[in-house]
């Protein structure tokens, strides 16, 4: 059984609920999952002990907010250079964002390019907010869990 954590900024509620859907497809996949926010994590410490992670955030402004930007301070001190990165995003409307202005690509960019990290081969997952609120919503959140806990 592998580690995961799955760190998340969240404002709203929205985000921290596709942390728990993504932790409920880890540990369908038979993987040990542990949902955290980012700003109960204060040194990097709290980050070594994990075999993957993934790491998400909402999108605030094409860009990431400032708070994750921050702990991507903490990330640079555990040396997870090789170690798979997933990551998600939720978005509240459709107009000005573009390829790679939303949270979940920038997330999974820098810490690709970075701190040479594996990214998982789904790519970044990125829901509308109303959309999570749906089945369909969970369910694609479970999905990615599920599919990071086989790719360990």
């Amino acid at each position: 059984m592998k580690k995961v954590l799955v760190a998340y900024y969240s404002e709203g509620g929205n985000t921290q609920q596709m942390a728990e859907y993504i932790a409920e497809g880890l540990r369908i996949a038979g993987q040990e999952a542990v949902t955290r926010n980012i700003l109960d994590i204060k040194t990097s410490g709290d980050l070594k002990s994990y075999d993957g992670y993934i790491f998400g955030s909402p999108t605030y402004l094409q860009d990431l907010p400032h708070p994750m930007k921050q702990f991507f301070e903490l990330i640079r001190d555990v040396n997870p250079s090789g170690r798979l990165v997933g990551s998600f995003s939720s978005y509240t409307h459709d107009v000005g964002y573009t390829a790679g202005g939303q949270a979940a690509e920038i997330i999974l960019d820098s810490l690709q390019n970075q701190f040479k990290m594996k990214p998982f081969e789904f790519g970044p997952l990125r829901l509308k907010e109303d959309v999570l609120k749906t089945s369909d919503g969970m369910r694609a959140c479970q999905d990615y869990g599920k599919g990071f806990g086989q790719a360990l």
